[in-house]
Formats: structure tokens, sequence, C-alpha cells
């Protein structure tokens, strides 16, 4: 063998060692970049969230008139639930408050227009200066994208390639095994776990939160209004529709006995103010108080997020506990919020 021959042989391989990488990649399309979609691709891996559903915008049709955000409880709220309106859910893990601004602003540019409706899942925990001071925004994933031959990059990548593998495999064997999977139609999706398992993670995720986000270093942001009346002054010709994520009722209880009532009370009353109203699903109620709809107390299962996108499009024909979900505005918030505090009374 010459030299020669020996150096276009090794080409060769080489070519088609990397032209079949970047073929599989495009194929399963782990990062949401070329809208590939088949039964080898149908469970996806989360990779980051806000690079592959801004790749998704990006990269694919966005024609949708209305925009749903939120942090990760919100992301278990399927998009196609919504009774006339067509959906997209741009919520990710761990959403700060602001970050709202930029995610809508991102959107509306690739629409080329105003939302007709943005749908805005809230948080309590989301509230104290701690998860809501610092300034955060998508600008460096705005960067990632513009980067020169950035798409092309992606299919020449090795850790690409690895996630790739590990949507082709669970896709395979049509499974879902990780705490959020979606499919191509940007549903997400929770692996079943059972009993015994949700009650250690309810109780490690009440600890939590008694020891980060409910206890003696938080602080409800003074400024937690100023940052939701901004978005309704960059969006003047939009409707909001505003709702608060149902926790548990046990880590609800942990809310109550960190002594978070009076600051829940004030972020109501605060969102009101600013949107006029808001349906409010986090108090102690039928759905809550089931933990079998959490795998962790804080995190619900999709069926849940089914009856809050039936409840806010008023769908008629959907079965909807009747005690699941108050709308609440300035006429009725004092009312509701005496009804809260009872529950809260009995939950000692």
């Amino acid at each position: 063998m010459t030299y020669k021959s020996f150096i276009f042989k090794v080409l060769s391989i080489v070519f088609v060692v990397v032209i079949s990488g970047a073929s599989f990649i495009y194929y399963i399309d782990p990062l949401w970049l070329f809208g590939s979609s088949n039964e080898y691709n149908d469970v996806q891996t989360v990779i980051d969230e806000r690079q592959q559903k801004t790749n998704f915008i990006t990269y694919q049709p966005f024609d949708y008139d209305t925009l749903l955000i939120g942090s990760s409880r919100t992301t278990y709220i399927n998009q196609h639930d919504f009774k006339d309106m067509n959906v997209y859910n741009f919520a990710v893990s761990n959403m700060s408050v602001r970050e709202y601004n930029s995610f809508i602003e991102f959107a509306k540019e690739r629409r080329g227009k105003e939302f007709d409706t943005i749908i805005i899942g809230l948080d309590f925990f989301k509230t104290s200066l701690d998860q809501s001071a610092a300034p955060r925004s998508l600008d460096s994933y705005k960067v990632k994208l513009n980067e020169r031959f950035y798409r092309t990059k992606s299919l020449l990548s090795f850790d690409s390639l690895d996630y790739a593998y590990t949507n082709f495999k669970q896709s395979r064997k049509n499974e879902v095994v990780e705490e959020r999977n979606y499919n191509r139609e940007n549903v997400a999706v929770a692996k079943k776990i059972d009993s015994k398992t949700i009650a250690t993670q309810t109780k490690e995720k009440i600890k939590k939160f008694k020891d980060v986000f409910y206890g003696k270093t938080y602080q409800y942001n003074p400024d937690y209004a100023i940052y939701m009346q901004e978005l309704i002054n960059n969006n003047p010709n939009t409707k909001f529709i505003v709702f608060t994520t149902p926790i548990s009722t046990q880590l609800f209880e942990a809310l109550v006995e960190e002594g978070r009532l009076s600051d829940y009370d004030r972020w109501l009353k605060d969102v009101t103010t600013v949107f006029g109203e808001v349906t409010n699903f986090m108090y102690p109620n039928s759905v809550t108080n089931d933990i079998t709809n959490y795998f962790d107390g804080h995190h619900f299962y999709p069926p849940v997020g089914t009856l809050i996108a039936q409840s806010l499009s008023n769908d008629s024909k959907a079965n909807i506990p009747a005690d699941f979900g108050v709308k609440v505005t300035a006429q009725n918030i004092e009312e509701h919020l005496a009804m809260v505090h009872q529950k809260a009374e009995q939950l000692k």
C-alpha cells in the first residue's frame, strides 16, 4: 500500500465516521435545532431547556398566538390542553421572575409581533430577594445562537452525539426514565414512581424548602410588583392570564409553619393589583391534598397540569374538581385569604 493510498483510506474512514455521526445527531436532534421527528427521538432528555427551547423557537416555524412561561412546575402543563389557544410552553427549570421579560421579548421578536395572550405560572418561593433580586436574562443564549456555524458545529460535537445516543436508547424502549423527558411536541412527562419514593422525596423537599426557601433568610422582594408591571408595560396589547402553581398541601403546611402566610397574602395582593386577577391553585384542596399527584410534593404530575390548562381556558367539558382553583380579584381577595387562613389553621 502506498503512502498516498493509506492517507486516502484513513481520510475516507474519518469522513464516513464524521458524516455518520453528524447524520445520527441530525436524525435524533437532541438540541432541537433541525425539527427531525421520528420513532427514535420521541423521548428527549433535558439538556438545557433554555437552549433547547430557544433553538426550537429560532429554527422551527413559530406561529403560536399564546406564550406560556414559568418555572419547572409549569413545564408539566401540556401546551395542547388549552382550549381555543395555540400555546407554546416556554417554561424552563428554575426560571426567575427577572427572566420573564427577556423570554417574552425573545419570543415576540421571533413571532414578529405581540402575543394575543401570555399565560404566566407564578411560584411563591420565587418571591424572595434571594430568588428574584439578581438580574437574569436569555442574553447568553442569544449570543450562542448568533455564533458562526452554530448548527453545523453541533453536528460535530461529541456531547451532541452522546445526547443523541441517550435519546435513541430511551425512544427505542419508549420509556420515561427521568424526572422530566419531552416528546417532539414540546410536551413534558415525568417518570412514575412508587408511593414510598414519593414520601421520601417529599420529606426531602420539605426540609429543603424550610431550610432554603421558607426559612429565616426569606425576605419578600419589595420590587416584585414592579417586575410584573414591566411585563404589562412592554405588552400593552396582550391579554395576561396569571395563575399560581399548586404545591402539595404538605409543602404548603411547611410554608405556614415557617411563618410565611403573611408574605403569601402580600404576594397574592401584589399580583391581583398588577394584573387585575389571578387564578389561585396554591392552597389546600382536593388536588393538593392527594400526594400521589406529585412526585416530590413540589412538582405535580402532568394530569394536574391538564386540569390547570382546562381551568384557565374555561373548558366547560373538563372534569375539574370544584375546589381546585379560585379566580381572585380585588372584590373577593379578602374573602379568599380568609378561607386560606382557615384551611391553614386546620393544618396545625
